[in-house]
Order: structure tokens, then C-alpha cells, then sequence
């Protein structure tokens, strides 16, 4: 390989890399945080389930059920250096291994959180039924993704996705995997015409960034974590017909 070939495995680390420095204060990770705490409190989930996190990246979803007192969490991602890195934050309990075929008997977790995960792969209908393969009856999943295709720049190729969705298609998918549908919305919504507008900007500019968490400063971050919180709050009751994201709580019944 040529020096300074870009393979997906180092540049899958660049983008984790600055995802850890950043998901504690950063307003995007601080506020899906929060939204992911809402649901689950919403949907009763015991603190005493066992939770698998599936894809855990810089390990957000992890401080956060970690903050809401959940004490059994496994998580797991395809990538061992961000194994590695949650491991160094104390996170002992993240093992490697892929969504298409899970690493555990069938029936094993009381809920399952796949956040911004299904579009990194390139059969998002075997994770999804490996979601429901290792979900007990009656347990949850949370599953949240990238929406709408028209979104798509420098986020979406940094971080290897494959696609993005429409709500409706990734209900149906969701369905499609035996899964109940519980609640289903856009979220960040107000801030959806601000981020097509700079991702167009920056895609026609040329203008060259390792990753869009780049693009922050302590007093954008204060104004857009403001903006985010209200969203956040909103829309569940409002579900908008659009949004940069799409989340779906579900059920094995």
C-alpha cells in the first residue's frame, strides 16, 4: 500500500477519535443523550435489564445509561480501536464483534439501543433481525438513523454510512423484522434547513474538514445546545414530516 493511502480502518479511527473528545460537552452527542434518557424512562425500562449498546463509538450511549443508573450494559462495535477506547474510559464491558451477527444466544437482552448504526451497514434487514433475534419478549429497541438522502456530505462519507432514510422506510423495515412499533418521529428538525444549507455550502466550496464535529465553538455550542434541547422536547409531541434524524422505539412482543 502506498504511503498515505486513506484505508476504512484509520479513517474509521480519525472520525472516533474526535467523537471521544468531543461527545461529553458537544451539543449533538449532550442532546441525543438526553433524548435517548426521555424514551427510556418513557418506556418503563427496568434499571435492571440487561442492555446491550450495539455500535458504541466514543461511548456516548454508554455514559448515558451509565448516568441513569442502568448496572448491566454490554457493548459492542466491529472496530477494536473504539473497543479500546471505551474500554480506557472504564467501559470493561465492550466487546468486538458485528449487528449482522451478534455475538449472543437469542433472547438475551431486555433492550437493545442501535443508534445511528443500521445505515453503517450493507444488509440493514439481517440487524435488524438480529435486533429481534436477541431481544426477550416484551423487550425494547431503540433505534435511531440518519434521514433523508437530500442531507447527505462530509458526515455521512467520514463516518462510512450507506445510506439514509425516510421515516417510513425505516418503520417498514422495522416491521418487516417482527418488531411492534411503539413511537416513531423525526428529531432535529429545527436545525434541518441551517445543516442542508452548510453541507451544500461546504460540498460546492471544496472546503476540506476531518469531521463536521470540527465545525464548533463554545459559544455555538451553548446557542445550538439550546436549540436542541427544545427540539428534543418537542418533537415527540409534534413529530414533524422532516428532520436531520428519524428514531423509532420498538417491541418484541
Amino acid at each position: 500500500m502506498q504511503s498515505g493511502t486513506v484505508t476504512r480502518g484509520n479513517l474509521e479511527k480519525q472520525v472516533y477519535d474526535i467523537e471521544a473528545k468531543v461527545a461529553a460537552e458537544h451539543w449533538w452527542f449532550a442532546g441525543r443523550r438526553q433524548l435517548f434518557a426521555n424514551e427510556i424512562a418513557r418506556a418503563k425500562i427496568s434499571q435492571s435489564s440487561l442492555v446491550l449498546d450495539v455500535g458504541v463509538g466514543a461511548g456516548s450511549n454508554l455514559r448515558m445509561l451509565a448516568e441513569i443508573e442502568f448496572t448491566h450494559v454490554i457493548g459492542l462495535d466491529p472496530n477494536p480501536d473504539v473497543v479500546h477506547i471505551c474500554q480506557d474510559k472504564g467501559f470493561a464491558s465492550v466487546r468486538q464483534g458485528s449487528i449482522c451477527d451478534l455475538p449472543f444466544s437469542s433472547e438475551s437482552f431486555g433492550f437493545v439501543l442501535a443508534t445511528d448504526v443500521i445505515e453503517h451497514v450493507q444488509d440493514d434487514m439481517a440487524a435488524l433481525k438480529e435486533i429481534y433475534r436477541v431481544l426477550r419478549p416484551g423487550g425494547y429497541a431503540l433505534i435511531t438513523v440518519p434521514a433523508f438522502q437530500s442531507l447527505w456530505g462530509l458526515q455521512d462519507k467520514v463516518a462510512l454510512h450507506c445510506r439514509r432514510y425516510r421515516l417510513g422506510t425505516l418503520v417498514e423495515r422495522v416491521i418487516s423484522a417482527k418488531l411492534t412499533i411503539i413511537r416513531s418521529y423525526y428529531f432535529n428538525y429545527l436545525l434541518f434547513a441551517p445543516i442542508w444549507t452548510a453541507r451544500k455550502v461546504i460540498r460546492l466550496a471544496g472546503i476540506r474538514l476531518r469531521s463536521e464535529n470540527d465545525v464548533n465553538s463554545p459559544l455555538l455550542n451553548r446557542v445550538l445546545s439550546k436549540i436542541f434541547r427544545f427540539d428534543i422536547v418537542t418533537a415527540p409531541l409534534l413529530r414533524p414530516p422532516f428532520g436531520v434524524s428519524a428514531l423509532v422505539v420498538a417491541r418484541k412482543l
